[in-house]
């Protein structure tokens, strides 16, 4: 199983949904950045269950633990290891499912690939398996932090229901994560009617990264597109990923999205900050498809371990929309991209890069 992300900067997640802790590994951090635990803690409780009454009710406090590789608050340049324990999982709401493949899970394929699967809340397969994308990408903003680079993101479209505005400094104060105040509102009444509903539904989740300078990235097979595009798509539930003007563009002309650079800055952004795979300087923007959750109260019909099939309706504590929480876990994967490219570019250049 690959469970592995960068090259330079290589981050690895380990754990199960419904086993003792999920955590993460990361490899590559620069040795000397300042490192604060609440900042990291910060970032997971952004992600974490239960925030409101749009997301799973599983509560769990989400404690960072940091092993290794931090001291006196600064990176030694060592491995990095950090343990979330789960503490709120109920395994007994899954007995039901031990010997069923249930619809839109990867239950049926982790059984044909590896003959065994854990069958508590997706075990591998599980959003939770995020926790440690989280952590690691609080130190990769930290990294970042150091040359300048942010990055925000935000839920901008759930069902039909789309943000108009990029209001980033907004998008925190409301729990769709939405950078449009209206659009948030119509969204939130969307994500509570397929609740009660027993449904889910999906949407689009936008990050930016802004102060990413111009060489970023490779112009082949290491485009910073393609690893941005194999980033956001390795995040449980994403079905599509966008950059800059996206499948948009495929209706204009080539007159309306070549952006034009008069020497200073870039009048349009149609190539989301990347040229020829290499960042341009532009801020990079990265939109990502996320399907409806596929665990919903509703009726359906599930196969079974022995043949046949049976109706179920799956138990537990879900989202109905898992928007909110994908923006941290998407905004910490541009943050381990850029991180990995980052570096790249310096061993390459030097590192006034």
């Amino acid at each position: 199983m690959s469970s592995s992300f960068g090259r330079l900067f290589v981050v690895t997640t380990f754990g199960e949904s419904h086993g003792p802790g999920v955590g993460v590994v990361v490899d590559g951090m620069p040795p000397g950045i300042a490192v604060d635990a609440a900042d990291i803690q910060h970032q997971l409780d952004r992600r974490r269950p239960g925030q409101s009454a749009l997301t799973t009710q599983r509560s769990e406090t989400d404690r960072v633990e940091i092993l290794s590789g931090v001291f006196d608050g600064v990176t030694l340049g060592t491995p990095i290891a950090m343990l979330v324990r789960n503490t709120d999982a109920r395994s007994q709401d899954y007995d039901k499912l031990k010997d069923v493949f249930r619809p839109g899970h990867a239950d049926y394929v982790y059984m044909q690939k590896y003959g065994v699967r854990d069958h508590r809340g997706g075990g591998r397969s599980s959003g939770r398996e995020t926790v440690g994308r989280v952590a690691a990408g609080a130190l990769a903003r930290a990294a970042l932090t150091t040359v300048g680079v942010s990055i925000v993101g935000g839920t901008v479209q759930v069902g039909d229901t789309k943000a108009l505005k990029r209001d980033w400094e907004i998008a925190e104060s409301n729990p769709v994560r939405c950078p449009d105040a209206t659009a948030a509102e119509a969204m939130a009444a969307v994500i509570l009617r397929a609740r009660d509903q027993k449904d889910s539904v999906g949407g689009v989740v936008e990050v930016v990264a802004r102060g990413v300078p111009a060489g970023w990235g490779d112009p082949t097979m290491a485009k910073l597109d393609a690893l941005l595009g194999a980033a956001m798509l390795s995040i449980p539930a994403t079905k599509g990923v966008e950059i800059g003007g996206g499948f948009g563009m495929c209706a204009l002309a080539g007159s309306q999205t070549n952006d034009v650079f008069d020497g200073e800055k870039y009048l349009s952004n149609f190539a989301g900050g990347i040229a020829g795979g290499i960042s341009n300087g532009a801020e990079v923007v990265v939109r990502v498809a996320v399907r409806p959750a596929t665990s919903i109260g509703k009726p359906q019909t599930a196969a079974t371990a022995e043949g046949g099939t049976t109706t179920i309706a799956i138990e537990g504590r879900h989202d109905p929309c898992i928007c909110p929480r994908v923006v941290p876990v998407a905004e910490s994967m541009m943050a381990i991209t850029l991180a990995d490219v980052w570096l790249r570019q310096r061993a390459l250049r030097g590192r006034a890069m």
